[in-house]
C-alpha cells in the first residue's frame, strides 16, 4: 500500500497543507507515523476522504493522470546548469552540491524535495537563484600586485 506525504496527499485532495494537518490533529484523517515523527497517509485513506467530500470523486481521481511536475515557465532568471556532485540527507533537510563548470554550488533543501526530484549523483540539474541580497567580495592580491596598486594610490598628484 502506497504511503503519501502530507503535502502530496493535500495536493491529491485539492486542499491546503495546513488544512490537512488540522484534520490529522483533529483525528479526522488516519495516518501512520514514521520513526522521525512525520505523518504518512495511505492511498485507501485518500480515497475514503475523496468519496466523503464528493461522492463519485474516486472514479475521477483514479482516471486522472498523475501530475508530471513539468515546469513550462518560471519567473526566476538566474539559472545555473550543472550536475549533481553529492546528495546528503539527514532528518528533515538534505544538502545537494552541484558542479557548475569549475564552481560548486551547495543548496540545503527538504528531504521530501530531494525524494520528489529523485536526485542522484551524476544527474543533470538546474539551480534557480531567487535572492534579495547580493554579497560582494574582493580576493587578496598577490604581494607583487599589492605593492604596485598601493604605489598608484599613493602617487603625488601632478601640479597643474
Amino acid at each position: 500500500m502506497k504511503q503519501l506525504t502530507v503535502r502530496a496527499a493535500a495536493d491529491r485532495l485539492g486542499v491546503g497543507y495546513s488544512t490537512l494537518k488540522q484534520w490529522i490533529y483533529q483525528g479526522r484523517v488516519r495516518t501512520t507515523t514514521t520513526a522521525g515523527g512525520h505523518h504518512r497517509i495511505a492511498d485507501a485513506e485518500i480515497d475514503r476522504l475523496m468519496t466523503r467530500q464528493h461522492p463519485g470523486a474516486r472514479a475521477r481521481a483514479s482516471a486522472k493522470p498523475a501530475a508530471t511536475g513539468f515546469i513550462v515557465a518560471l519567473s526566476g532568471r538566474n539559472r545555473l546548469r550543472g550536475f549533481v556532485e553529492e546528495v546528503r540527507s539527514d532528518g528533515l533537510l538534505g544538502q545537494v552540491r552541484l558542479r557548475i563548470g569549475d564552481q560548486t554550488l551547495t543548496a540545503v533543501i527538504t528531504r521530501d524535495a530531494i525524494q520528489e526530484l529523485n536526485l542522484r549523483r551524476g544527474d543533470d540539474a538546474v539551480a534557480i537563484i531567487k535572492s534579495t541580497e547580493v554579497m560582494i567580495a574582493r580576493e587578496a592580491a598577490s604581494p607583487q600586485l599589492s605593492a604596485v596598486s598601493s604605489r598608484r594610490r599613493n602617487r603625488p598628484k601632478a601640479a597643474s
